[in-house]
């Protein structure tokens, strides 16, 4: 007969959950919440002396083309839709002004963000990115930050071999090379214009004809019908 003090083997748990466990897997939906103590006995959760925590699933990709989301305005929408939630759509008059100019198509963001889409297919989007650098560029006001944003924007667009070099003449690229010896907010004039007649008379006619266009045109259109 064993003394009193005598040590005894301490009960082996069960596998039934705990109720922090059973909390935590009520408040998880679908199967990776109701996958019962024997798959938390094998994981070690409630032998280990921790409930194990269900595993987060990934987040699936949107498969939904591009011109849907632009027809939806998911790109760039303005900030009180996105504190409300609400989606604003992309109206098919809206969507048709863009052929009555380039020009009317730059100041629309959604059609900015259309021909952007466009430019990246034909691997060609540094043109638009230097027209929007060089606008952003003629509102500084800032005299000590002109000079190193003029760098900046002539080292990765318009120097010979830049990582994004855009497609201007030899007098164009040497005269706004001699330009950044003395930045001022006109220092991209000329290259600008070069770029943004190039587009225009370019790539501009194709966005129009591309299948990017032309499919958000008939989403637009098919909304009505």
């Amino acid at each position: 007969m064993l003394p009193a003090n005598a040590w005894h083997p301490p009960p082996v748990p069960s596998c039934r959950p705990s109720r922090g466990a059973g909390e935590i897997r009520g408040q998880v939906s679908g199967a990776a919440g109701e996958e019962g103590c024997g798959e938390t006995c094998r994981s070690g959760g409630l032998l280990g002396g921790a409930a194990s925590q269900p595993r987060e699933q990934a987040p699936q990709q949107s498969r939904a083309p591009a011109c849907r989301s632009l027809c939806d305005h998911s790109v760039g929408k303005d900030p009180p839709a996105e504190r409300t939630g609400q989606r604003q759509r992309l109206s098919t008059e809206e969507a048709t002004r863009w052929a009555d100019s380039f020009d009317v198509l730059l100041s629309h963001k959604y059609g900015l963000a259309a021909f952007r889409a466009f430019l990246k297919t034909e691997f060609s989007e540094e043109n638009l990115e230097f027209w929007l650098a060089c606008e952003d560029f003629k509102k500084t006001r800032s005299a000590a930050k002109l000079a190193s944003k003029a760098q900046r924007i002539f080292e990765e667009f318009i120097d010979v071999q830049a990582p994004r070099e855009v497609n201007i003449d030899f007098q164009t690229r040497e005269l706004t090379r001699r330009n950044m010896q003395e930045p001022s907010l006109s220092c991209f004039d000329q290259a600008q214009g070069k770029v943004h007649s190039l587009m225009e008379k370019d790539s501009y006619p194709r966005f129009l004809r591309s299948k990017i266009y032309t499919d958000l045109l008939s989403q637009t259109q098919r909304r009505l019908s």
